[in-house]
């Protein structure tokens, strides 16, 4: 099994149009970025620290999340805007084209890249996109997220994540949802899980990508799917999305952070997949 030892990845920032963006980089290879929506750098670090045996590992913030700052707070953040950050931040690096591992938000925000900069994408993963406009379903879906943004932007953070786990298809005791998001909470936390709702949610999750650009890209797309997410909103998309673009869909350990809660496990099938690339 290749090695790295980890430590602290050195905090580095990035002027672009509107925002600066907190960015680390890690190892030595070819380029790999990690990336999500609204999840931070911190999110995918003991991932990063393992893929950085073989890769340089880009992670960063979303505009707008924890370090990444931006001119105007109330700026939504879309697919465009993250992927032309993306973008900038392989410029930057001058290490690409990359390999692009998005999750959630991310893995839309991989997909605008892709779209926007085919040249700079040399394989992307897209790890259950929350794309709900490719389900037949997707009025209803959509309703229900302008009622789960309106609860929450009303005060009744309570109510809202219990719509969304409920639309995920994520069984969250009701008791376990308000120990998580009740009483004291970290600030930033709430800073940021607020922007999620207010600025960010609704844009990701109705993005329509381009299915014909896609499948015309010249760098190869793989979807993946958490072994454990059957039946669960993301796996819906994930599929939807796979079907769309006439390929198979790849499962990954674990559910949709699977990432996060086997690192180890969500490496090693990744390199297995970017073997076959």
């Amino acid at each position: 099994m290749l090695t790295h030892t980890p430590g602290p990845a050195p905090a580095r920032s990035l002027e672009v149009l509107g925002a600066r963006l907190h960015y680390e980089v890690r190892g030595k290879g070819p380029l790999l970025v990690l990336v999500g929506a609204p999840m931070d750098a911190g999110a995918f670090a003991p991932l990063a620290d393992l893929l950085a045996a073989d890769h340089t590992v880009l992670t960063t913030d979303p505009r707008g999340i924890n370090r990444s700052r931006l001119d105007d707070p109330e700026q939504d953040s879309t697919p465009q805007l993250r992927a032309a950050d993306l973008s900038r931040l392989i410029t930057h690096i001058d290490a690409g084209p990359a390999v692009v591992v998005g999750s959630s938000g991310g893995a839309v925000s991989a997909l605008a890249l892709t779209q926007q900069h085919p040249e700079q994408v040399r394989t992307v993963v897209a790890h259950e996109p929350p794309l709900i406009g490719l389900l037949e379903d997707h009025a209803p879906l959509r309703a229900g997220t302008e009622q789960m943004v309106a609860a929450y932007l009303s005060g009744d953070v309570i109510g809202a994540w219990t719509r969304f786990f409920a639309q995920a298809g994520i069984a969250v005791p009701e008791p376990v949802v308000e120990q998580m998001f009740g009483g004291d909470r970290d600030a930033r936390q709430v800073a940021d899980e607020r922007r999620w709702f207010a600025h960010e949610l609704r844009a990701t999750t109705y993005w329509s990508p381009d299915i014909t650009r896609l499948r015309s890209a010249p760098c190869r797309i793989v979807v993946g799917i958490g072994e454990d997410s059957a039946g669960q909103l993301c796996d819906r998309t994930s599929r939807a999305l796979a079907q769309a673009l006439d390929t198979e869909p790849t499962a990954f350990p674990g559910d949709h952070t699977g990432f996060v809660d086997s690192p180890e496990a969500f490496a090693d099938r990744l390199r297995t997949v970017l073997q076959g690339s």
